[in-house]
């Protein structure tokens, strides 16, 4: 039986779990799991006065290791799993923690509720949960734009990639994309340490994401109901997104909700003059937060049919 029945399990066992905190406190997560490993190989292989092609090699080498230690495993277990039922349901339970639908709904919602109630101090308070940027610079327009923005690129690369990795790969495919991903979120950043020691993790994460965040902008714009304008959104601005993937999920949702994302933002001590989605479209508002919330459950239940019918097939 295809791994792709097993995703399905995986994918309902969070969406009705997420990642209880019982079981967190008890063992954590697998990918703080991986996140401990990346930090303690991280501390022993960058060194800043190295040149940055000997940075560039090591990164490649940390990059190497987590890849190896993630996917063997998953090749191993994959290759014992009982046939029929039994490991379709055991492979479901392995693949449940690297799948965060409910746990980005949750994310969410906490943020819109206060925001709701024009508690705009809890709401940056949530929101910092899920951004990198300074919370305290963020009006209730911008509490409401970074909460959408992350709604949308995290579905890309917190769903529908692992998703999808996991539809071609199997196991290996799922849980190596998240080592990719993870890898990218704590050393892919454009900062003095890890400029040219994380740029391997950077790139690769960039085409592993290639496929699935344009996947998500159609998903989102196929679930809405202006379509034919989320998608005009959507191939219009997607390429003017600092990220060669994230415009796609952001600009397809904005058009979609017709609000304006992305945009000028600080970060630390810096001012990033990014350009507008959607741009003549109003901002974003607490309403708009809860709009992006049910175009992201359609877009979820969408998703879990396509995982639904590869099972099948």
């Amino acid at each position: 039986m295809s791994f792709a029945a097993a995703l399905l399990i995986g994918f309902l066992i969070e969406a009705a779990l997420a990642w209880p905190a019982p079981l967190f406190r008890l063992i954590g997560h697998p990918v703080t799991w991986l996140g401990r490993a990346i930090t303690l190989l991280e501390g022993r292989m960058n060194n800043a006065r190295q040149s940055a092609r000997v940075q560039n090699l090591r990164g490649a080498g940390l990059v190497a290791i987590i890849l190896t230690g993630a996917v063997l495993p998953c090749i191993l277990l994959s290759s014992i799993l009982p046939d029929g039922w039994a490991g379709v349901v055991i492979g479901g339970v392995l693949a449940w923690p690297f799948l965060a639908a409910r746990s980005l709904y949750d994310h969410v919602v906490a943020v819109a509720k206060p925001l709701g109630q024009g508690d705009t101090d809890a709401a940056r308070r949530a929101v910092s949960m899920i951004i990198g940027r300074n919370p305290e610079t963020l009006d209730d327009a911008a509490i409401a734009r970074a909460s959408l923005e992350s709604l949308a690129e995290n579905a890309s690369d917190g769903i529908v990639a692992p998703v999808f990795w996991g539809l071609v790969f199997g196991l290996p495919g799922l849980v190596g994309y998240k080592a990719i991903n993870t890898m990218d979120s704590m050393i892919g950043h454009r900062s003095e340490r890890y400029e040219n020691f994380g740029m391997v993790a950077a790139r690769l994460d960039d085409l592993v994401n290639l496929i699935p965040a344009r996947l998500t902008g159609l998903l989102f714009a196929l679930c809405s109901g202006t379509a034919s304008h989320s998608f005009r959104v959507m191939l219009r601005d997607a390429g003017h997104h600092r990220s060669p993937n994230a415009g796609w999920p952001e600009s397809a949702m904005a058009g979609a909700l017709n609000v304006r994302l992305s945009g000028p933002r600080i970060y630390g001590d810096r001012i990033a003059d990014e350009p507008w989605l959607n741009a003549s479209a109003p901002h974003a508002d607490a309403g708009s937060i809860a709009r992006g919330l049910t175009l992201y459950l359609r877009t979820m239940v969408g998703l879990a049919a396509i995982i639904a019918l590869f099972a099948i097939v």
